[in-house]
């Protein structure tokens, strides 16, 4: 059955932004984010929005006891930094990714499951950096291979509530149009925000794509590790 209401965070840029505009089609959707610019041109176009920032964890509870039960909780939000020099490691840096990456999901966690309908679905959008170690995503890596796992236990455990998990490549979004290496495999945000629909649809427990570019580090990651880490030093030059 399609949701008929859908909640989203990270909702203001990106995927988050194309998966609104995708489930505004035919369903009630609240939009969350920090940017009050474009929740307001949502709201223009009859989305509701809520605006709070997922790291504050009180910020965070108080927008989730102003909303109604949702069929589907889609907790996209999050941030990419990278490490530049691992021999002069940041802290600062990988404690502020784990902090909006990690940490901030669980505040999600405990103020939005209750709010999922009976029979709902809960979708949390990680990263195909988890499949592997990259060059500078100590922090960005650490974080999605954590949050996959976290998901994976909430498959396991959750009761009454299906739990889909979202491992895109690269997306064209703010955040990859930063990036200064070669992105193999871009795709869209139409294209990632239609995979990502459909696959919450068939309520799979996994969507992953572009399926070439995800299978490809798949394999790789079965595979003993001497033989992925040239490649990756190669990356790295």
């Amino acid at each position: 059955m399609e949701a008929k209401s859908v909640l989203i965070t990270g909702a203001t840029s990106g995927i988050g932004e194309a998966l609104v505009n995708r489930y505004a089609q035919s369903a009630q959707v609240i939009a969350c984010g920090r940017n009050q610019d474009k929740l307001s041109k949502f709201e223009s176009s009859g989305v509701s929005t809520s605006r709070f920032d997922m790291t504050d964890k009180e910020q965070v509870f108080d927008a989730a006891n102003k909303i109604e039960a949702q069929d589907v909780i889609i907790l996209n939000a999050g941030v990419c930094e990278y490490i530049d020099d691992a021999n002069n490691f940041d802290s600062a840096l990988f404690e502020r990714v784990i902090h909006a990456n990690l940490i901030a999901t669980g505040y999600c966690l405990e103020a939005f499951i209750p709010k999922i309908k009976p029979g709902g679905q809960l979708v949390i959008v990680s990263s195909s950096a988890s499949f592997l170690p990259l060059p500078r995503a100590q922090a960005y890596g650490a974080s999605k291979a954590a949050l996959s796992y976290l998901t994976r236990v909430m498959q396991v455990e959750l009761q009454g509530i299906d739990v889909t998990l979202v491992h895109p490549g690269f997306v064209e979004t703010p955040l990859t149009n930063k990036n200064d290496f070669p992105m193999p495999c871009l795709v869209t945000v139409e294209q990632a925000s239609e995979r990502i629909f459909q696959g919450v649809f068939k309520r799979k427990k996994e969507v992953h794509f572009p399926r070439r570019f995800t299978l490809f580090l798949k394999l790789f990651s079965l595979l003993p590790f001497n033989w992925w880490l040239p490649l990756a030093k190669r990356i790295k030059r």
